[in-house]
């Protein structure tokens, strides 16, 4: 796959100083998704590639974000690049906008403009972008932005969760570590993103994630199955014996694992370009239903929560009534044997950070 250049058309020296400096300050070097840079596993086979290219993909959008001298500029060059990886491009733009959001105090303007433009089939994927804004800045989702669709606003925590467990794997990935005050619903979402960041950061070898998975305290676990299946749809990257294998490895968090698949799907077909070839496979194999139904389930639990959701037990309600919806096709409880979290002065493996006290998200 080749990627346009960044910024094609748009010459820093016709910015203006301070543009261009700021341009050269902001715009992103596409090594920084090498996994052998990331020192995340390296295995033969195709998933690296295409797990690197989604990252290349988003760190173009990115960077177009930062050149653009308005929407309808971004949107021209985002929709240039490939049907499959266009999503990722525009979460990386939705990195970019809020940035420039929270750096030049704009309330979200650009966010705003971008999912009323351009990025009005990416909803999901913006939202999760603006979340690595707040990572990048080591600020809480969602301070400083007025933008976008209430309940979305709770991916910018998937996010925030991404892009910890990438930039600062040491720390986020093999230490388990999690900030302090997080409510049950931030840290729900928060390990979703983390559990998205897993599947590149084991380059989609179910064995692997399997073991990784096992080494977080057993509350956590479920929040980070359900971020496995988000990317094992929308990112791609397993076989179907592969996929088999990710399904057994997720025991009895499958139900976890089959809704974030389930919001893969919705977030693919809401792009209205024609579903890859992966994400329809992946979507049988996780939730037993071909794509259109599983993002079916996803606007039926929607629904379910009445008018105007926005809270944090909107959300697990939502993510609630998806694996329910799941349940009830596979005549299983809707739990599905998922573990609850540990009571107040349980042991876990997290040093820097206590258990929750009250229910975990589910």
């Amino acid at each position: 796959m080749s990627f346009l250049a960044p910024g094609a058309g748009t010459s820093p020296v016709t910015c203006g100083g301070l543009r261009s400096r700021a341009v050269r300050l902001l715009q992103q070097d596409m090594q920084q998704v090498d996994f052998g840079v990331r020192r995340f596993r390296l295995r033969s086979g195709p998933a690296r590639k295409r797990l690197e290219d989604s990252g290349r993909a988003f760190l173009e959008g990115f960077n177009h974000s930062v050149y653009a001298r308005n929407t309808d500029a971004l949107g021209t060059a985002l929709d240039s690049l490939p049907e499959g990886f266009r999503g990722f491009a525009f979460e990386g733009a939705g990195m970019g906008c809020a940035l420039l959001d929270l750096l030049t105090l704009s309330h979200g303007r650009r966010v705003r403009e971008l999912l009323e433009g351009p990025g009005a089939d990416y909803p999901h994927l913006i939202h999760v972008g603006a979340g690595w804004a707040f990572g990048r800045l080591r600020l809480r989702p969602w301070l400083g932005l007025r933008a976008g669709e209430p309940l979305l606003h709770w991916l910018a925590w998937d996010g925030f969760g991404f892009y910890q467990g990438f930039f600062d794997s040491d720390r986020v990935v093999a230490g388990q570590r999690v900030e302090r005050g997080l409510d049950p619903a931030q840290r729900a979402v928060r390990d979703q993103g983390l559990g998205r960041c897993l599947w590149f950061h084991e380059c989609a070898e179910p064995e692997a994630l399997g073991l990784r998975v096992a080494e977080f305290p057993p509350w956590r676990r479920a929040d980070l199955w359900s971020g496995i299946g988000l990317a094992a749809v929308y990112a791609g990257g397993d076989d179907q014996d592969e996929l088999r294998a990710l399904v057994e490895a997720a025991g009895d968090h499958r139900a976890h694992l089959a809704q974030g698949a389930a919001f893969a799907c919705a977030a693919r077909l809401r792009a209205r370009t024609p579903l890859p070839e992966h994400c329809g496979t992946a979507a049988v194999a996780l939730t037993g239903v071909p794509a259109q139904t599983a993002a079916d389930w996803t606007h039926t639990a929607l629904v379910s929560l009445g008018p105007a959701p926005r809270s944090g037990d909107h959300y697990r309600q939502w993510r609630t009534g998806i694996r329910r919806l799941w349940a009830d096709h596979h005549a299983s409880d809707p739990s599905d044997g998922a573990t609850r979290q540990p009571v107040e002065g349980s042991p876990t493996t997290d040093t820097e950070t206590a258990a929750p006290r009250s229910r975990r998200s589910r």
